[in-house]
């Protein structure tokens, strides 16, 4: 570009000579200098004319500095744009939760036999849960619940004050609890790895827990009678698929017996209601599964087994081991219209004896009568459902459900009271307007095995929801 104008400046100059010496000749020879100032008027009409193309150029230059400086601007927001898109569908958010109410009748203790009736509601649970996709082979999955719409309820055990005591520090009426906050390596189908706080794969609860997987209004009263439903614990374990078979395989943190309980075994032995988790006596829980519960027909068997003694605080109560095996067998029929589901649990639980004396003794923890532990306990649920969108426009699937357990099936010494051997029997309706939205009723019997408690009846509606983003 400065060459050229510098060459132009020299034709402008080289014109404005030749214009002087035609000046000069201009009064001898007319003609001449005619033929001058048109040649003049013409090579300033080729300046000018080189001038604009010049200032074209100059302007299409600048015009395509400014496009790709533009160009570049919108790559980078492209890139960017696509780096939190990629960076977004890698995270995944879904959550359920459901409310209940409840109107049944109850005894004020284990003695009473005049049933009290009482109506109650509950915001039973609210679960968020939020995954990230590292890479194709790195996931990791944080679910936290809220339960009955409160927060905050530690026990702490102060080795240090007295003798050993337990303190509890109730902050609301509820809970807010991590029921699952695990990584997760899965390089094919046929293996992964996880590890972190897990869920046990024992109990049909902790595979189908969401409102639209089971049809009761609320999750089966058996299992809670007797084990710990949507167990988590903190360990690691293996998993995978090869063909139609789903198996598990884990290594967990163990219960603590000074927890156990008649009326739920050893539900309440669960370490969630501790700030720390004793991990002296590990567990090894596995499961095998032949078809996929959560969509459909499925058979499967599950194994748990962990001493239980290691964990205890007051260590010094009990010498010996309070080994725990916990076997589960389940089936699902879910084809067309119909639904059919049922499982069967049964336990043992070794040195029974001398954990009741254990727990009856030790400062703090005041069970009472509640303390006698089976040696062996069962439980089991069959539920039937037909859905009713096969023949009529209507949402609707109606069922029936039986729920029973015997926490003291079987006991070390003396005679086992049938008192807590409870079979639930009802039917109800689950209706779903929207895919994600459940509205459920059931009405029904519970009976208790011993003759001078009388029958009672119970209903409950509930509604719940579930949705994935």
């Amino acid at each position: 570009m400065n060459n050229k104008l510098t060459l132009l400046a020299v034709s402008v100059a080289s014109v404005l000579g030749l214009s002087a010496m035609s000046n000069a000749h201009a009064a001898t020879n007319t003609e001449t200098l005619a033929k001058a100032i048109a040649k003049q008027e013409a090579e300033i009409a080729l300046l000018k004319q080189q001038l604009a193309t010049l200032a074209s150029e100059q302007k299409q230059k600048q015009q395509q500095q400014q496009s790709k400086q533009v160009a570049t601007q919108v790559d980078t927001v492209v890139q960017q744009t696509a780096e939190a898109q990629d960076r977004f569908s890698r995270f995944s958010f879904n959550s359920y939760g459901s409310a209940v109410y409840t109107s049944d009748e109850y005894f004020d203790n284990v003695q009473d036999t005049s049933a009290e009736r009482r109506n109650r509601t509950d915001l039973e649970r609210i679960v968020t849960e939020f995954g990230y996709q590292f890479t194709d082979d790195w996931s990791m999955e944080v679910e936290i619940e809220y339960e009955h719409g409160g927060t905050g309820s530690a026990l702490e055990y102060d080795g240090f004050d007295e003798f050993g005591e337990f303190e509890s520090e109730v902050e609301a009426g509820g809970e807010v609890v991590v029921e699952k906050a695990e990584i997760r390596y899965r390089p094919s189908k046929a293996f992964g790895v996880k590890f972190g706080n897990i869920h046990l794969p024992i109990g049909l609860s902790s595979i189908l827990h969401k409102p639209s997987q089971y049809l009761t209004v609320q999750r089966h009263k058996s299992e809670a009678a007797m084990m710990p439903t949507v167990w988590n614990e903190n360990g690691i374990g293996v998993y995978g698929e090869i063909s139609d078979f789903h198996y598990q395989a884990q290594v967990v943190s163990g219960l603590n017996s000074e927890y156990f309980r008649t009326y739920d075994w050893v539900a309440s032995g669960h370490q969630k209601r501790f700030e720390e988790v004793n991990t002296d006596d590990l567990a090894f829980a596995g499961r095998l599964d032949y078809g996929n519960f959560k969509t459909g027909s499925a058979v499967g068997v599950a194994y748990y087994f962990g001493n239980t003694s290691g964990n205890r605080h007051k260590s010094n109560k009990l010498d010996v081991d309070g080994a725990l095996s916990i076997v589960s067998v389940a089936g699902a029929f879910v084809e067309g219209p119909w639904i059919l589901r049922g499982q069967y649990l049964y336990g043992t639980l070794d040195n029974a004896d001398a954990i009741t004396l254990a727990n009856k003794t030790t400062p703090g923890l005041q069970p009472g009568n509640f303390a006698q532990l089976g040696s062996e306990s069962q439980s089991f649920f069959v539920e039937a459902g037909v859905k009713l969108d096969e023949w009529f426009d209507l949402p609707m699937t109606v069922f029936a459900n039986v729920d029973y357990s015997n926490p003291l099936m079987a006991v070390e010494t003396g005679t086992a009271t049938q008192r807590y051997e409870n079979t639930w029997s009802s039917v109800g309706i689950n209706y779903s307007p929207i895919p994600e939205i459940v509205i459920k009723a059931e009405g029904g019997l519970h009976q208790v095995a011993v003759a001078s408690i009388p029958d009672t009846n119970f209903f409950a509606l509930g509604v719940g929801y579930q949705f994935s983003l």
